[in-house]
């Protein structure tokens, strides 16, 4: 049994469960979709922490427009269920990082983000008016932005789910970010790897990165739950790994 379908068959949140279809479904319509090598002992963790199983599944790909597509599911017994995903694109392409990120524990769903990062000043305008991305959203608790949180772009959603209607309505907004960003990356044309325009979106993408390896709260649990450089080799491999410089 694949251990992502262990985690599932444990329980998982149903709005966990239902955002990793939704990635995956959406995943395979993109074009040239292959598989990233990864090192087995990083593609399925497994460690008992405080008497409690920790599980945790990596899938990695690579598409035209895309030099990375990674989904994490993460739990840890019953008290902790993680989903975090990241859509790293080409720089050479014109596209945002799309990223959602979900926390639930016992008490349900307790933060829920997602987003299409500029790798730039802005959202492409081409995606933004065509498929008309709202930054209005109708949900009771909305969370309030990290520090290191000016990487999002003004379409940013994170909040707390109130209700199961508020889950639906964000796994709904989740499909839209990305039925928008699949149908723009058909329509977007690659500039050359010397390109300024190229260079711009690469130095965009390492800021993303690097502001994302602010947020301690991840370094922390992996840190205690096996070494701060277990950590930091995990946060920079698998995590936020910096785009190579664009070359021929």
């Amino acid at each position: 049994m694949l251990l992502s379908s262990f985690i599932s068959g444990q329980g998982l949140h149903p709005l966990l469960d239902l955002t990793a279809d939704l990635i995956r479904d959406s995943r395979e319509r993109l074009i040239d979709l292959a598989l990233l090598d990864l090192d087995p002992e990083l593609r399925n963790i497994y460690k008992k922490v405080d008497g409690d199983d920790l599980f945790i599944v990596n899938e990695l790909h690579q598409a035209r427009g895309f030099r990375k597509l990674h989904l994490e599911l993460a739990r840890i017994g019953s008290s902790l269920q993680i989903l975090h995903c990241v859509f790293f694109p080409d720089p050479r392409f014109d596209l945002p990082i799309f990223g959602v990120d979900l926390v639930a524990g016992v008490n349900g769903v307790s933060a829920a983000i997602v987003d299409l990062s500029p790798v730039g000043t802005d959202l492409p305008i081409n995606l933004t008016e065509k498929f008309k991305l709202r930054n209005d959203f109708d949900f009771k608790l909305i969370r309030e932005l990290p520090d290191w949180g000016n990487i999002f772009s003004s379409k940013v959603c994170f909040i707390k789910p109130a209700s199961i209607d508020e889950e639906k309505k964000f796994l709904q907004l989740t499909d839209d970010y990305l039925t928008a960003l699949i149908s723009y990356t058909d329509t977007v044309t690659p500039n050359s790897f010397d390109s300024p325009l190229t260079i711009e979106r690469h130095r965009h993408q390492l800021k993303y990165c690097h502001q994302q390896k602010q947020n301690d709260k991840t370094r922390n649990v992996l840190a205690r739950t096996f070494s701060p450089q277990w950590a930091e080799r995990y946060i920079d491999i698998i995590l936020f790994e910096c785009p190579p410089l664009p070359k021929t």
